[in-house]
C-alpha cells in the first residue's frame, strides 16, 4: 500500500474521531513546546550567564595577599602579605605560563566633582594590561589607560558607564575635566554598559579608573590591593596558582604549602563549575519536557487502540484478499507517526515563533531579565526534540501497530 493510500485511511480516521485526534494532537503540540521552550530558556540562561561571567573578566585569576599561617624560616605565623608594584613584572618574568598581569589600588569616599555634582566615589589605580583582561573597554569616541599614561603619570581618567550618567547625563564626559581628590582629571573614555556577574569591590560600570603611578603619586598608597593575573590557556590555571606560591613564598618569604599565605580566586575553575551546573540544569529540563512528551504518546497509542478495535472488520477483509500482516502493521505505525509529527511540527513552530518575539523585547542590560537572557533554539535543541518525537511515535504505534498485524482474519471477520 502507497503513501497515498495511507494517508487516505489516515484523514478518514481523523474525521471519524475529531474530539480525541484534536485532544491528541494538541497533547503532542503542548509536549513538543515544552521540552523546546524548557532547553530554548536553560540554553539562553546558558549563554548570558557566560556572558556576565566574562564582564569580569576572561580566563584570569585575582590575587589577594593573606595571613601566613605556618612559622617559616625563623619568621612566625601570623605574618600579613602585601604586594608592591614590582610583583606584577616579578610574575610576568617568573611565570612563563602568565601571558598578562596587572594590579590595582583601590580606594573607596575619594570626592570626585563636575561642576556642582559631587559624588564620594570608588576609584582604582589600574595597570593598562586591565583593558583585556578585565573587559575595560571603552565606547567609540574614547580610549583606556595606555602605557604612556603610566609612564607619564598622566592625570587622566576612565569612567565606567553608569558613572558617567551620574555626571553627565546621557552625554559622554570624554574630553572634559573633572575634579579627583582636588587634582583636575581629563576623561579619556567612557566603559561600555556591561553586564557583570562575578565581581569584587562592586561593579565596573560604577567605577572610576586612573594609571596606577597617578594613583600612587596622589593618594599615597604603598601596597597594592590585588594582582590579576592571565593564564595562557585553560588547564593551565593549576600550574599557575602552585608557581605563585613558589614565587612570592620566595620573595616574602613564606612557605609554598602554606594556602592561607595568598587568597586567590579562580573565575576559569568557577566558570567551569557553573557550566556543569547549568549543563544538569539542561538535562533536568529536558527530562521535564520529554516526560510531558510521553505523556501525549500514551494519548496517540490510546487513539491507535481505539482505531485498531473500531478497524477490526476491515483488517480482517484486507487480509482475507491477500494484504500481508508487515503491511497492516506499516499502516497503523505510518498513522501514529504522522499524529506525532503532525503535532510537533507545530509545537516546533509555535516555540520558535516565542522564542523570535521575546529576542524582540528591549531590555536594559542591567535588568533581572537581561540578566536571564533570551531562549535559544539551537541546532543540538532541535535534534533531540526531533530523536524524541521520533522514539515516541515509533514506541506509541509500535505496539497497536503489532497488535493490528496479529490479528486473525477468521476471527476479524465474525467481530461486531
Amino acid at each position: 500500500m502507497g503513501t497515498l493510500a495511507f494517508l487516505k485511511y489516515f484523514w478518514a480516521d481523523l474525521r471519524k474521531h475529531k474530539k480525541r485526534a484534536s485532544l491528541t494532537v494538541a497533547a503532542i503540540i503542548w509536549g513538543t513546546m515544552s521540552i523546546l521552550l524548557l532547553l530554548a530558556f536553560g540554553e539562553g540562561l546558558k549563554k548570558q550567564l557566560d556572558k556576565n561571567g566574562r564582564g569580569l573578566g576572561e580566563n584570569i585569576m585575582i590575587v589577594w595577599g593573606g595571613q601566613t599561617s605556618k612559622a617559616f624560616q625563623g619568621l612566625p605565623r601570623g605574618r600579613r602579605i602585601r604586594f608592591l608594584p614590582e610583583d606584577v613584572n616579578l610574575i610576568s618574568s617568573s611565570i612563563p605560563e602568565v601571558i598578562r598581569a596587572g594590579a590595582e589600588y583601590s580606594d573607596w569616599g575619594v570626592d570626585l566633582v563636575y561642576g556642582r555634582i559631587v559624588l564620594s566615589q570608588h576609584v582604582c589605580g589600574e595597570y593598562p594590561t586591565y583593558e583585556d583582561m578585565r573587559a575595560h573597554y571603552a565606547q567609540a569616541g574614547g580610549r583606556y589607560l595606555n602605557e604612556t599614561d603610566m609612564d607619564e603619570k598622566r592625570r587622566v581618567i576612565f569612567l565606567g558607564f553608569e558613572l558617567n550618567k551620574k555626571l553627565f547625563g546621557e552625554e559622554s564626559g570624554v574630553g572634559k575635566t573633572v575634579q579627583l581628590a582636588g587634582t583636575p582629571f581629563t576623561v579619556i573614555g567612557v566603559g561600555q554598559n556591561k553586564q557583570q556577574m562575578g565581581m569584587y569591590g562592586g561593579p565596573d560600570i560604577d567605577m572610576a579608573s586612573i594609571p596606577a603611578t597617578t594613583f600612587h603619586a596622589i593618594l599615597g598608597h604603598k601596597f597594592l590591593n590585588n594582582l590579576v593575573i592571565q593564564p595562557g590557556s585553560d588547564g593551565m590555571e593549576k600550574t599557575v596558582e602552585s608557581r605563585l606560591y613558589q614565587v612570592l613564598g620566595a620573595k616574602y618569604k613564606f612557605d609554598p604549602t602554606d594556602k592561607e599565605a595568598l587568597s586567590i580566586w579562580d573565575t576559569i575553575e568557577g566558570r567551569k563549575e557553573m557550566s556543569n551546573i547549568m549543563m544538569g540544569m539542561q538535562i533536568f529540563m529536558g527530562i521535564i519536557g520529554a516526560m510531558t512528551l510521553l505523556i501525549a504518546g500514551v494519548g496517540v497509542a490510546n487513539i491507535m487502540y481505539v482505531v485498531i478495535r473500531e478497524r477490526t472488520k476491515e483488517i480482517g477483509i484486507k487480509m482475507a484478499l491477500g494484504a500481508r500482516p508487515r503491511t497492516i502493521h506499516n499502516q497503523f505505525l505510518f498513522e501514529a507517526l504522522t499524529i506525532c509529527f503532525s503535532g510537533g511540527a507545530i509545537g516546533i513552530f509555535v516555540s520558535e515563533l516565542i522564542c523570535d518575539l521575546l529576542s524582540l523585547v528591549p531590555r536594559d542590560p542591567s535588568s533581572s531579565l537581561a540578566m536571564m537572557g533570551n531562549p535559544i533554539i539551537s541546532l543540538p535543541i532541535g535534534l533531540v526534540t526531533v530523536t524524541i518525537l521520533v522514539t515516541i511515535g515509533l514506541i506509541s504505534g509500535y505496539f497497536p501497530a503489532r497488535k493490528a498485524a496479529g490479528l486473525n482474519p477468521a476471527e476479524t471477520l465474525r467481530y461486531e
